[in-house]
């Protein structure tokens, strides 16, 4: 079963991912890994989407600007890793195509 994997990295990660995981379509859980030096990080696995990929793709980049915009003086950054091809796509650049792109390989 596919399954796409987003690494959150900040001082509000696991409830950046918690939040990210409320977006209604998308099923999946999250994990925040052991820290180390402050650093603070999570990584969601979503493992399946309802309503179609473009739809979920932009309740994503809508997530990320809100999140951003609420913690404006925090580090955010966001990473979704492609399991077609085991690159990652840094969410800030990424279209609501190119996420869409991903999603479908859940499909």
């Amino acid at each position: 079963m596919a399954e796409i994997q987003i690494g959150i990295e900040g001082e509000t990660a696991p409830a950046a991912a918690a939040a990210l995981l409320q977006i209604p379509g998308i099923s999946g859980s999250y994990e925040a890994p052991e820290q180390k030096e402050g650093t603070l990080a999570a990584i969601a696995t979503i493992i399946g989407i309802v309503g179609g990929a473009i739809a979920i793709a932009e309740q994503i980049r809508k997530w990320y600007q809100e999140w951003e915009k609420a913690h404006p003086a925090q580090r955010f950054d966001v990473v979704i890793f492609d399991p077609n091809t085991g690159s990652r796509v840094l969410l800030k650049a990424a279209t609501i195509e190119e996420i869409a792109e991903i999603l479908k390989t859940l499909d």
